[in-house]
């Protein structure tokens, strides 16, 4: 007899329909069953949210009732566990989006995008490749099991793909451990944590996180590991490292990276190895986070600080918080490690002042590199004292003209790609503006073109001035292509006196687009074929390049003076980070020590005073300070209402009147009992976003800041009627979005 059963599918919180959508079943179907359904005129891929009602006639017409049928269920697929699903459901509520859209985001595109026919298919090819390496039942032999035992643990049911637990070969010899790092896995492995592990750049927090997995397999045969990165560029590192140390004993396919950067099957087979329980650790960005983990025991969040973990479009989620919710649910173990943490989960990691009030987070400090190496000296020049226009400073040139000559590796990192920022017509001031966006295109040498790194628009260099016809065109600001420009022209002489040629390359998003350049250009420089490095921020944090001895800064001043007010936060962490790549390799600093170089116009100010004393303590104790002087976070919760309008009239229009209609809503909340209290809740004014308008669409926002998170969310809530209603009031307007906790302002 036919069962009701309520199926999440893609809705948009936007829509006006309910998170799970219902429809007839022909058979008991269990929650996180995966199923096709017919959603308006496509077939889409849904997820059964709760298990079937009691069975039950279906009205006259059993094919044509008011609720559709499922079209079919995705055979020989275990279902999506428990915690998988209390996860979804969490992060939904907090980020105010939808079920559907939440629980499908983090779904392989061959999962979502194919036909029942096709994801059959690929199951059965994948299962029989399974079989051939790890011995695997077959989809065959997966089929003659009851769904209801698929809907338990795939691995204490028989489904999983895991290694046996008696292998063949041993683990590799790990390295000895410091005093540090041994105290640290002590605690880690004593306590429930949540941890920060609160590392020096070279401390050994990497090792750490391999052998805290380490003790774990070893106490739970079957238990997964999931270790997440900020950026696809710092897998393949640790990816090697990671196979090293567990391949030998668990094979090649039990280390799965998942990330944005895999072609759909490659995504597809290991988010199945994650599922199957193949996949012993699972090494990704920020979308792992949603990977199905059945025997999930340890979540390690490396460079936790970093602002990548926020998703910035659809489901505005934070990976690292999600991943500290997740480790509660399945009971896991949770590490966050940096060497220059977030303020909130520094924050996190202190004592209260209120008595009795244990941190949230158990702090594991690791301030020593390994071996002795010391941390680099960091030397300050101030560019007013230098010749206008200065690129490289002249007490800087000497130093990378030393450290070249002694055959160690340098770094110069400026994070900004392309030639230059802006071109600018020296009689009129007309400048290279994007028609489309509020920002300026920026100026390519190598195809003489200019780009807007926004919207993708590019055009020719004009020969004149667009206004006034003057040829005389120059350039404002630096990109990495002119730095590089710039320093073979400084260096020629050097490689000339030292008879062979200096080596510069450059790592940015323009020059490793071409597939597997990144991983050239890396592979180069820990070779040592490479002697200096010039690049945007992706090169400044997580690599572990041992011949390099100085690390230089350009033009670092911009974000003193944001009106973001996380702009020092992360001004901090990149120059910590990038100071972090000098000196890792002890024998060579023990003559002569490590060097970070800052070119800056504002010598004294107090994040370089900090930055000088590798005193992130300092640092951290001040802007914590001044943030609770402002009530800011993590003193209080925030989230911006962002709307995209063909006008900024439409948009700006939308959002005063939500103003007052928000307004309306918190005076019939005053004085209501402290369940339903929204006293703590301030509206600012709606205003244009930082990029007000990106690819001809018009951006403001209204920022919401309470004291209380609960508080905050109850508002959101409420906020959704008036967003929807406003929407039909407001044609110009496009689409809105609440970003909870957001991280740029």
């Amino acid at each position: 007899m036919p069962h009701i059963v309520s199926v999440l599918v893609p809705t948009p919180k936007q829509s006006h329909l309910p998170d799970a959508l219902s429809y007839w079943a022909e058979s008991d179907l269990c929650a996180g069953t995966l199923v096709k359904v017919p959603l308006g005129p496509r077939e889409v891929l849904g997820i059964v949210w709760h298990a079937s009602t009691p069975p039950q006639e279906p009205p006259a017409g059993a094919r044509t009732p008011e609720l559709k049928w499922v079209s079919c269920v995705i055979e020989g697929f275990p279902a999506l566990s428990q915690g998988w699903l209390e996860l979804v459901a969490f992060s939904a509520q907090y980020y105010q989006r939808s079920l559907g859209e939440v629980a499908l985001w983090g779904m392989p595109p061959q999962l979502k995008n194919s036909s029942a026919e096709q994801i059959q298919k690929r199951l059965e090819r994948w299962h029989q490749h399974s079989s051939q390496t790890l011995g695997t039942p077959t989809r065959a032999a997966s089929k003659k099991r009851s769904r209801a035992s698929l809907a338990q643990d795939p691995v204490a049911n028989g489904t999983a793909t895991a290694p046996p637990s008696s292998p063949a070969r041993e683990l590799a010899t790990p390295p000895l451990l410091s005093a540090e790092q041994r105290q640290a896995l002590h605690d880690i492995g004593t306590n429930p944590g949540p941890f920060l592990l609160f590392g020096s750049t070279g401390s050994g927090k990497t090792e750490v996180y391999l052998q805290a997995i380490q003790a774990l397999f070893e106490r739970d045969s079957l238990a997964q590991a999931l270790i997440m990165v900020p950026e696809i560029n710092l897998t393949p590192q640790l990816q090697a490292r990671v196979r090293e140390r567990f391949a030998p004993l668990w094979g090649e396919h039990s280390i799965v990276c998942l990330h944005s950067g895999l072609t759909p099957a490659q995504r597809l087979k290991s988010w199945l190895a994650a599922h199957f329980g193949q996949a012993r650790v699972v090494l990704g960005t920020r979308m792992s986070i949603f990977a199905s983990i059945p025997r999930l025991q340890i979540i390690i969040v490396d460079e936790e600080h970093d602002v990548s973990y926020k998703q910035q479009e659809g489901a505005r989620y934070s990976a690292r918080d999600l991943a500290v919710y997740r480790a509660r649910l399945e009971n896991a173990r949770v590490i966050l490690g940096s060497a220059t943490p977030s303020l909130e989960s520094w924050h996190h990691s202190q004592a209260s002042t209120q008595a009795g009030v244990k941190p949230r987070y158990q702090l594991v400090a690791m301030p020593s590199r390994i071996g002795n190496a010391s941390l680099a000296q960091v030397h300050r020049v101030d560019m007013n004292h230098q010749p206008r226009k200065t690129v490289f400073s002249s007490p800087l040139l000497t130093a990378i003209e030393s450290r070249l000559k002694a055959r160690e590796q340098v770094l110069i990192v400026l994070n900004r790609r392309g030639y230059a920022p802006v071109l600018q017509c020296n009689s009129c001031g007309w400048k290279t503006r994007c028609q489309h966006c509020s920002a300026f295109k920026v100026f390519h040498k190598l195809d003489r073109t200019l780009r807007c790194h926004h919207c993708g628009q590019t055009e020719r260099v004009p020969k004149a001035c667009p206004v006034c016809a003057d040829q005389d065109i120059g350039m404002l600001g630096l990109g990495t292509q002119q730095l590089e420009e710039q320093l073979q022209a400084a260096l020629l002489s050097m490689g000339q006196e030292l008879g062979r040629a200096i080596i510069i390359e450059r790592i940015d998003a323009d020059s490793t687009q071409a597939k597997g350049s990144l991983e050239e250009r890396l592979e180069r420089m820990h070779a040592g074929d490479i002697d200096v490095l010039i690049g945007t921020q992706m090169i400044a944090k997580g690599h572990d390049f041992r011949r390099v001895t100085l690390v230089a800064a350009i033009d670092v001043d911009q974000a003193l003076f944001s009106n973001d007010f996380r702009a020092c936060e992360r001004l901090f962490a990149l120059l910590m980070q990038a100071s972090g790549r000098a000196g890792r390799d002890a024998h060579l600093t023990l003559a002569r020590p490590s060097e970070m170089w800052l070119q800056t116009h504002h010598p004294k100010h107090a994040l370089f005073e900090a930055l000088k004393a590798h005193d992130y303590v300092r640092f951290a104790t001040d802007q914590l300070r001044e943030r609770q002087l402002a009530n800011m976070p993590p003193f209080s919760s925030q989230a911006l209402i962002r709307v995209e309008a063909r006008t900024a009239h439409a948009a700006l229009g939308y959002l005063n009147e939500l103003h007052t209609q928000g307004s309306g809503l918190l005076q019939e909340a005053s004085g209501t009992e402290p369940g339903s209290s929204l006293e703590d809740i301030f509206l600012y004014s709606a205003v244009p976003m930082q990029m007000q308008k990106l690819a001809n669409v018009e951006r403001y926002q209204l920022l919401i800041e309470s004291g209380s998170r609960a508080q905050l969310q109850r508002f959101l809530r409420r906020l959704h009627e008036p967003l929807r209603g406003l929407k039909k009031k407001h044609p110009g307007v496009l689409r809105w979005v609440i970003d909870v906790d957001p991280q740029s302002l």
